[in-house]
């Protein structure tokens, strides 16, 4: 990725969650927590599914990717984030800054399209079970997989390359605790249309697809659970499903009102909206797949009991 400077402007200033010094070292040690649990539940998941061989289906592939996406996600924004609380001046240079939002596009639009890639494998789990293991099968998930990571970078190279066009010349201030394209583009001297453009297309694209997909399976799901009969098997399909539910409207509804939203909303309303989306939504995906999901519950006691007999 080409990050070469065609602006005046070589580092630009994140304007942080705050303005307040007293609160710089409390909410270090708030995100950095934040940043470890993260770290370990979204770690943990991926090698215990590497470890444990009952989890070795296409769920908790797709779950380990998740994880996987959740992970960088996080990674991309929280530890420049934890330096800048600590530090006089939130600078970033101008190719650090085109680099970090090259990545965080990246992971946002994967997670978006991940999350669309589970919610099939949940309506081909519950719709059509005697067939599940013919139609996911492990060509069928990789290329799954390939589509997302696909669409990521492409979406990725298309917003950091017109970024990399718009002219910066005098205010460097970058009103977010992070570089992102709203923020970036109200910094322009130079025409933004292509720039927009791409956002409302690709934006569009990235969070409509994969929504309609959802929608479309969960619709799917639900007829079909209310075919069966017994409050057993309608609890067991709905647990196939649940933690899925629980993590698509927290991240898409956060998406949605940073990107969706009138220009016209404040500021601050977009940092929080931000601060959910990039910090908060990769430790709530690890909490909510390991405390709302019985397989990994006995994954981890099974793992356990073998470290204690032995």
């Amino acid at each position: 990725m080409d990050t070469g400077n065609h602006s005046a402007v070589t580092e630009f200033i994140t304007a942080g969650l705050t303005d307040r010094p007293e609160l710089q070292l409390p909410l270090f040690f708030l995100f950095l927590g934040i940043y470890v649990v993260t770290m370990l539940g979204n770690l943990g998941m991926i090698i215990l599914i590497v470890l444990s061989s009952h989890l070795h289906t296409p769920m908790y592939y797709f779950l380990s990717c998740l994880s996987f996406i959740d992970l960088c996600h996080s990674t991309v924004i929280t530890p420049k984030m934890l330096v800048n609380f600590v530090s006089e001046r939130n600078i970033i240079s101008y190719p650090e800054c085109m680099t970090q939002l090259y990545f965080f596009i990246i992971f946002i639009i994967s997670e978006c399209h991940m999350l669309a890639v589970m919610a099939y494998d949940c309506y081909v789990a519950i719709c059509s079970p005697l067939l599940y293991n013919v139609i996911m099968s492990h060509h069928l998930c990789s290329w799954l997989v390939g589509e997302v990571a696909t669409m990521a970078v492409v979406g990725s190279m298309v917003h950091t390359g017109c970024m990399l066009r718009v002219y910066f010349c005098k205010d460097n201030i970058v009103n977010n605790f992070f570089c992102d394209l709203l923020p970036l583009l109200k910094l322009s001297c130079s025409s933004t249309y292509i720039n927009e453009i791409a956002l409302l297309a690709f934006t569009s694209f990235n969070f409509f697809v994969p929504t309609l997909i959802i929608l479309s399976s969960y619709i799917f799901i639900l007829m079909s659970i209310l075919r069966i009969q017994s409050t057993a098997g309608r609890s067991k399909a709905f647990s196939t499903c649940s933690s899925h539910i629980m993590a698509v409207p927290l991240f898409l509804g956060s998406t949605a009102f940073m990107y969706l939203q009138p220009s016209t909303n404040s500021i601050d309303q977009r940092k929080v909206s931000s601060d959910f989306y990039t910090i908060l939504i990769p430790i709530l995906n690890s909490l909510i797949c390991s405390l709302r999901n019985k397989d990994v519950k006995v994954a981890v006691k099974k793992i356990l009991d073998k470290r204690v007999f032995s």
